[in-house]
């Protein structure tokens, strides 16, 4: 069984088929004049506005970060290539809230636990400190690749067929900020091979100078952008992983020998090659076979022998290559930022703030029924009394 998926190609996101829609334009009409306030990390917080009377009961929504993990200085946009992008917790966290300002959807940026409203929050950053679920509170845990939150209503999920918990909604992760393709001035040049990510996600076969040695053989070089960093810090974090200008072709296998399918990771560096304008090779991983077709889009491979064969076949065939970047450039339409920041709208108006109106009524019904049974109480022991 797979999650729950929130784009606009299914039904229950599309555009129009819900009054939510029509009034998020209204909202945007609204948002493109109000006034902004400054909050305490040079931020912006949108002033209150009137919203139209189908969400009289609009809740604030909030994209909490913990003051540890809030950065010194913020990215001025999400398209920036910021270093700290290149970390879990920023990325979803902060490139998500910056697009969705971007385009007038109300949400606020907090580094303390607010007491009511939908509140957004990387699963690692309960590391600092857990958060407790109040009444009139909707917690969105945004899983990445770790295991579910047991506080969180909900789950967003970076692979749509992650089911690991019950109430997940897949949406993808953020394309590369700042990406530089291809430069087309390369033509059918096919030279250089590269892998950007970190170290922990690239097979040890692929990181021995056999591999460079091989690829030398065969006319290549190797370009590898490598990061080491941990999860929370990207001070020495190379930020090269969004330029593919003098790239021909993506690497990336975790491993040769395992059956893992990765159900937790990213189809991230299929898209990002998409994007780029250049054939990916990767392993047998199932957000990549969720969204691809092999031999159609990209290309994977299970073994280093098998690989070092495709990169031969691709070296001499310039119209395959061609073939795989035309069909990803078709593919690619769905992970455009414009295209994600609009799943996220769809995902919050018609999943998130109706689950949130919903919990808000089951707590005032139970509230409602435990005060009429201790006013039923409190008279029967009073008419007790009385006889």
């Amino acid at each position: 069984m797979s999650c729950k998926v929130c784009s606009t190609e299914h039904q229950f996101l599309q555009r129009g088929e819900s009054p939510r829609a029509n009034w998020l334009g209204n909202l945007r009409t609204q948002l493109s004049t109000a006034p902004l306030n400054p909050d305490p990390y040079g931020q912006h917080c949108l002033a209150p506005l009137n919203p139209d009377p189908y969400y009289m009961t609009l809740p604030p929504i909030y994209f909490y970060l913990p003051q540890p993990y809030f950065p010194h200085t913020l990215p001025a946009t999400a398209a920036e290539n910021w270093a700290g992008y290149g970390l879990g917790i920023y990325t979803w966290t902060l490139q998500t809230y910056f697009r969705l300002q971007a385009v007038g959807f109300p949400c606020q940026l907090v580094s303390s636990p607010p007491k009511e409203g939908i509140v957004l929050f990387h699963r690692q950053a309960l590391q600092f400190r857990p958060l407790k679920p109040q009444s009139r509170l909707l917690l969105i845990c945004l899983q990445a690749d770790k295991q579910p939150c047991t506080v969180a209503h909900l789950h967003v999920v970076q692979n749509p067929t992650d089911s690991r918990s019950p109430h997940s909604y897949y949406l993808p992760h953020w394309s590369q900020p700042g990406l530089i393709p291809r430069n087309p001035e390369r033509g059918d040049r096919f030279e250089t091979i590269a892998y950007f990510g970190h170290a922990c996600s690239l097979a040890p076969e692929l990181k021995a100078p056999a591999w460079q040695y091989q690829l030398a053989a065969l006319g290549l070089r190797w370009q590898p952008i490598i990061n080491h960093n941990s999860w929370h810090d990207f001070c020495q974090l190379d930020c090269r992983w969004n330029d593919y200008s003098n790239i021909d072709a993506i690497v990336a296998i975790r491993s040769f020998h395992s059956e893992q399918t990765y159900l937790y990771k990213p189809a991230t560096k299929l898209y990002n090659a998409w994007l780029a304008g250049v054939p990916a090779l990767l392993g047998a991983e199932s957000a990549y076979r969720a969204i691809g077709q092999a031999n159609m889009n990209y290309l994977e491979v299970s073994s280093y022998s098998e690989l070092l064969a495709t990169l031969i076949r691709l070296k001499s065939s310039a119209a395959a290559r061609q073939r795989l970047v035309c069909n990803g450039a078709l593919s690619a339409l769905q992970f455009l930022p414009e295209q994600i920041t609009e799943n996220w709208c769809q995902f919050l108006l018609n999943v998130a703030i109706p689950a949130w109106q919903r919990r808000c009524q089951r707590n005032r019904q139970q509230l409602f029924s435990r005060v009429k049974s201790f006013n039923f109480k409190l008279e029967r022991a009073t008419f007790q009394t009385q006889s």
